[in-house]
C-alpha cells in the first residue's frame, strides 16, 4: 500500500502522523511510504531522518492526497485538504466530527473512507487511539490553567500551591476519566486544594482506590457542580462521550457565581466543548474573558508538547495502521471490531451513530458498509 503522511497545516499544530520508526515499520513490511517535506520538522524529525528508513520525500501535500491509498494525519483535514480527499481513499486520524457539520458534509461529498482515531475502542471498552493524547492533554491541563491564573494573564493572581500560611488554589475538575485523573494528579502535585466530580461510582471508587488522600472525589448531580464551580480558582472540563458532542455542564448564568478572574479550561473543546461559553482557540491566542472569567480552549493542547505527543500517538496508531496497510481497510475491520468502531464515513454515508445522531443525519451501520 502507499501510504502517506502530509504536513500538518492546522494553526500551532506542530505534531505528525508518522514517526520515522512507524515509517520504517511500514517499509519493512514492503509498503510504500511518502512524507511530506517539513512534516516532522515540529516533532523534531526531519526528512534526513525518514529517508534514513527508507520514505520517499516529496514536496507538497497535493501529491500526497492524488496518489496515496492511505493517508495517515493528526488532526481532522483543513478545507483545502478535504477538497483533495476522493472516492477509495483511507483516511487515518482525528476527526471529531460531532461539532463539525461542515467537516461532516465535506467527507460525505469526498466519497472518503474515514476511520477516526477518537472513536477505536479496545476490548475494555476504552479508546486506545484517543488515550495518549488525553493523557497528555490532562497533563497539560493544570500546567496552562496555572499560566492562565497569573495575574498578567488576566486571572486571579493565584498560586497553585499556595505558599505557608496562605492556602492553595481550589481545582475542580469535571469527569473523572484518563484526561480528569492526569489532570487531578498533577494540579494535587502541584500543590491545589483538587476535587474531581464524576457520575459513576465505581470510577469514584477506583480513583479513591488508587490515589487515597491525593485528591478528593464528589458526585456531578447539578447542585453540587453549581456549588464548587462557583467556589472554584480554575474547573478544567474533562468530560467526553465517545464520537458525541460534549455536554454543556457549566452555563453562562454560572459565571456570574464564580470568583472574578477564576479559569474555565476545557479540555472537551475538540467535541464541542463541556462550557456553554467555550470556543475554540489556539495556541498563539489561547485564552480569552467572559463576564470575568478566563477561557483557555485550544483545540489540540497536545501540539504544544509535538514530540512526546507524537511519539505517544505513533505507539498507539501503529499497530492499526500496519493492520489497515496489510489486509485493507474492510478485511482489517471485518475481523477487528474495535477497528470497525473506528469507521465514521465511507462512500457518502455517516457510519457512526452518535455523529449522525448530533447532526441529524442518517447512518449506515458500519457491518452494512463494509459490503459497498
Amino acid at each position: 500500500m502507499l501510504i502517506g503522511c502530509p504536513k500538518e497545516i492546522k494553526p500551532q499544530e506542530f505534531r505528525v502522523g508518522m514517526t520515522p520508526a512507524a515509517a520504517m515499520e511500514a517499509i519493512t513490511a514492503g509498503h510504500k511510504v511518502i512524507i511530506e517535506t517539513g512534516a516532522g520538522a515540529g516533532a523534531g524529525y526531519t526528512d534526513d531522518d525518514y529517508r534514513a528508513v527508507g520514505a520517499g520525500i516529496v514536496d507538497t501535500a497535493a501529491e500526497i492526497f492524488a496518489t496515496a491509498e492511505m493517508v495517515v494525519k493528526v488532526k481532522e483535514p483543513q478545507a483545502v485538504e478535504r477538497k483533495q480527499l476522493r472516492e477509495g481513499q483511507l483516511l487515518f486520524t482525528y476527526l471529531h466530527l460531532a461539532p463539525d457539520p461542515e467537516q461532516t458534509r465535506d467527507l460525505l461529498d469526498s466519497g472518503v473512507t474515514a476511520i477516526a482515531y477518537e472513536t477505536v475502542t479496545d476490548r475494555n471498552g476504552g479508546l486506545p487511539l484517543l488515550a495518549p493524547m488525553s493523557e497528555v492533554a490532562g497533563r497539560l491541563a493544570p500546567q496552562v490553567g496555572a499560566w492562565t491564573l497569573q495575574k498578567a494573564n488576566g486571572g486571579r493572581g493565584v498560586l497553585m500551591g499556595g505558599v505557608p500560611g496562605v492556602l492553595p488554589a481550589k481545582v475542580v475538575v469535571i469527569g473523572g476519566g484518563v484526561v480528569g485523573t492526569h489532570a487531578a494528579r498533577i494540579a494535587a502535585g502541584m500543590g491545589a486544594d483538587v476535587t474531581v466530580l464524576d457520575r459513576s461510582l465505581p470510577r469514584m471508587r477506583y480513583l479513591d482506590d488508587a490515589f487515597g488522600g491525593t485528591f478528593k472525589t464528589a458526585f456531578s448531580s447539578a447542585a453540587t457542580t453549581a456549588k464548587l464551580v462557583a467556589e472554584a480558582d480554575m474547573v478544567i472540563g474533562a468530560v467526553l462521550i465517545p464520537g458525541a458532542a460534549a455536554p454543556k455542564l457549566v452555563s453562562r448564568a454560572q459565571l456570574a457565581t464564580m470568583k472574578p478572574g477564576a479559569v474555565l479550561v476545557d479540555v472537551a473543546i475538540d467535541q464541542g466543548g463541556c462550557f456553554e461559553t467555550s470556543r475554540p482557540t489556539t495556541h498563539a491566542d489561547p485564552i480569552y474573558e467572559v463576564d470575568g472569567i478566563m477561557h483557555y480552549c485550544v483545540a489540540n493542547m497536545p501540539g504544544a508538547v509535538a514530540r512526546t505527543s507524537t511519539q505517544a500517538l505513533g505507539n498507539a496508531t501503529l499497530p492499526f495502521m500496519m493492520a489497515l496497510a496489510n489486509k485493507g481497510w474492510r478485511v482489517a475491520c471485518s475481523e477487528d471490531e474495535h477497528l470497525l468502531n473506528g469507521l465514521n464515513v465511507h462512500k457518502g454515508h455517516v457510519t457512526y451513530a452518535a455523529v449522525g445522531a448530533a447532526l441529524n443525519l442518517p447512518v449506515m451501520a458500519a457491518r452494512e458498509a463494509l459490503r459497498i
